[in-house]
């Protein structure tokens, strides 16, 4: 017996009209296996609700596999093979089975995990990435802002590298995308206002989704002191460093 494949299907940041085409084939698929990260068994997967809402029907068998938010090695690494465990069986059964994924599955994502645990308890098992839209591409479709021109350079790294680091790299990008602000947010505001580049700042959370937020400039102030979701990001278009014609960059408006 063939045996099944292990299918990263990328859903894009949170509006279900951002399904691409191939990955809403694969959603109609009824042989197939759904499974989905949660981040505990009393969180609810950011991924499924974004199938949930593009009004496919969820399978009755559909499984959710546990990814906990941690740094844990030791902890990370036993939520991978259990995981990989789960759905092992599945695809040596022959049946295809795929893993939900918000944004892109090859960017910041679970599946890439998942992926590597599956192979090295067999490396026979074939995989599949459907790629998809992801957050920041979509935070600067919403903002009216391009993400890069001509000659820009880019970078976009997760805020846990830490501030100095984020501030080393101010200087060397005229795009910068901070991933996964959460826990440093009142940090990089402070850092964004002494380098007077708030002005160029915007701060998107759960991008595309019904509960998207956005907020512009000054208006990142307000986020001092609060808690902010896991799902949000800062793009911040240094000034300081383009060339040729002026970008305005988040100070532009846009209608709601």
């Amino acid at each position: 017996m063939s045996l099944g494949k292990l299918i990263g299907v990328s859903l894009g940041p949170g509006d279900a009209d951002l399904i691409t085409r191939r990955a809403w084939a694969q959603l109609q698929r009824s042989e197939a296996l759904w499974t989905y990260p949660v981040r505990s068994l009393k969180t609810e997967s950011y991924a499924l609700a974004i199938a949930q809402r593009s009004g496919v029907a969820v399978p009755e068998d559909a499984q959710h596999l546990l990814f906990p938010m941690t740094h844990d090695v030791e902890k990370l690494s036993r939520a991978w093979l259990r995981a990989a465990t789960q759905v092992l069986p599945v695809l040596q059964s022959g049946r295809d089975v795929l893993f939900l994924v918000e944004g892109d599955a090859s960017t910041y994502a679970t599946f890439g995990h998942l992926e590597r645990t599956v192979r090295g308890l067999d490396a026979a098992v074939q995989v599949e990435i459907i790629p998809g839209i992801t957050s920041f591409h979509a935070s600067c479709a919403r903002l009216q802002i391009p993400f890069s021109e001509q000659d820009d350079t880019v970078a976009i790294v997760p805020a846990a590298y830490g501030v100095e680091m984020v501030e080393r790299m101010l200087d060397d990008f005229d795009t910068l995308v901070l991933m996964k602000v959460k826990p440093l947010i009142d940090e990089l505001i402070d850092l964004l206002e002494r380098r007077d580049l708030l002005d160029k700042s915007c701060f998107v959370e759960k991008a595309g989704a019904p509960e998207e937020r956005v907020l512009r400039g000054p208006e990142l102030l307000s986020l001092r002191g609060t808690k902010v979701n896991y799902l949000s990001l800062l793009l911040v278009k240094n000034d300081q460093r383009l060339r040729g014609e002026r970008v305005k960059g988040c100070k532009k408006k846009v209608s709601p």
